[in-house]
């Protein structure tokens, strides 16, 4: 009955876990359940064939060289920005840089918008979702400048408490740092919405999107955000690659960040100038093939479509709910009125971490922790959570192995109802 439920929402993507041949194999001589995707997703054979063929047909460093093989690799990376910018529906290429990920993109915006904008008694609003990546790079800035950092609480269900963030923005509000979905919780903000209310303080707007983008489609356009940044390893992409999009007079008007080759104009000991962007923040040789191959990862998402996998992981969600709930003593920790698909959980009297070793042993995979949101934790007034993050190649019947293998953790540490 399950699986006809399934099937009826999705039925395109029933097939789609036989594209990903990690998920073939298995663990401890049980088959392999992933559900720590939003930590990682993994990679279908047409994006680690990308990788491959980069390197047996393409490989040669770009924007340096007059031999064919330069210019091929060059063509590719190029193409690859424009993929990026049809991606996130963004106006011009220009307004795509290319960085190791979604910490690397906010610490650039931190040390070139922030270091020109940000001065002594302005203030900087993040959110109580945040993750480390979105708050520790302002806190280094606020440092350095003398500003200010607010916080945005949230309500008891895990949604953000939005009449605290309109009574908390104000003309000293020079920036505002928005998770667009909480990787701890899962709970999607209403970016666009508070976009519009930062704008209206005369606030610059950063979008953190790594838990977003592989879920539901994003036009920066439409948000009308001065930042949207993201990591190409939670896309089913290589690790070690992200995006930083900006508008581009923002961009422009940015100094740059790292010096070296490719991102300069002229070079003498009197002095240098600069590269337009988006070459002035690529300094020195990229992560070519990581470039090539995100590309190849998000025309990979397009084909299985956004909203097919909306719908299927949403149905996940519903179901993984219903059986959490159905089980004596487990505590889901976050119930937002909007949610990704993420479930983020406590068994009474198992620590995550003991939890999370447990249900390795019978193959299925989670993250147990504070997820890199230490400040929402202590909030909540607890370590970490257990946490089951879904893809679209994610089944019922990986619901239905964490319950039991949840089950027997429960028998084991004599918890069981």
């Amino acid at each position: 009955m399950s699986t006809q439920t399934l099937a009826s929402v999705t039925p395109s993507l029933l097939d789609r876990r036989n594209d990903f041949p990690i998920l073939n194999q298995t663990v401890r001589g049980q088959r392999l359940v992933y559900l720590d995707n939003g930590a990682t997703t993994q990679k279908p054979a047409v994006v680690i064939d990308a990788e491959k063929q980069f390197y047996e047909a393409s490989n040669a460093n770009i924007h340096r060289g007059v031999h064919w093989l330069s210019q091929h690799a060059t063509d590719l990376y190029d193409a690859s920005r424009v993929v990026v910018q049809q991606f996130l529906h963004a106006q011009r290429p220009e307004e795509i840089v290319f960085t190791s990920g979604t910490t690397d993109s906010i610490n650039l915006v931190a040390a070139t918008w922030g270091r020109k904008h940000i001065q002594a008694g302005d203030e900087i609003l993040l959110t109580m979702l945040e993750h480390h990546s979105n708050i520790v790079p302002w806190q280094l800035l606020a440092e350095e400048k003398g500003a200010t950092i607010k916080v945005v609480p949230i309500l008891d269900n895990g949604d953000l408490d939005l009449d605290a963030y309109h009574r908390l923005l104000s003309e000293r509000t020079k920036f505002v740092g928005i998770a667009h979905v909480s990787n701890a919780l899962g709970t999607v903000n209403p970016i666009r919405a508070m976009i519009a209310a930062a704008h209206k303080v005369g606030a610059t707007v950063l979008i953190d999107g790594a838990q977003a983008v592989a879920h539901e489609t994003v036009d920066v356009q439409a948000l009308d955000c001065d930042f949207y940044v993201f990591s190409g390893h939670k896309i089913f992409g290589p690790t070690g690659t992200g995006v930083l999009y900006g508008k581009y007079e923002l961009l422009d008007a940015m100094p740059p960040w790292k010096g070296g080759g490719d991102m300069i104009y002229t070079v003498s000991f009197s002095g240098s100038t600069y590269a337009p962007v988006p070459q002035r923040f690529e300094a020195g040789t990229p992560n070519i093939a990581g470039v090539i191959v995100l590309a190849e990862a998000l025309k990979y998402v397009q084909e299985v479509g956004l909203e097919a996998i909306a719908a299927h992981e949403q149905e996940l969600l519903r179901y993984a709910t219903q059986q959490l709930e159905a089980l004596p003593g487990i505590q889901i920790i976050g119930k937002a009125a909007h949610k990704a698909a993420v479930i983020s959980f406590m068994v009474d009297d198992i620590h995550p971490h003991d939890l999370g070793t447990i249900l390795d042993m019978d193959g299925v995979a989670i993250r147990a922790g504070h997820h890199c949101a230490m400040p929402l934790m202590t909030e909540l007034g607890i370590p970490g959570t257990a946490r089951a993050s879904f893809a679209f190649y994610n089944n019922y019947d990986d619901i239905d192995a964490l319950i039991a293998s949840l089950k027997k953790a429960q028998q084991l540490f004599g918890v069981s109802a």
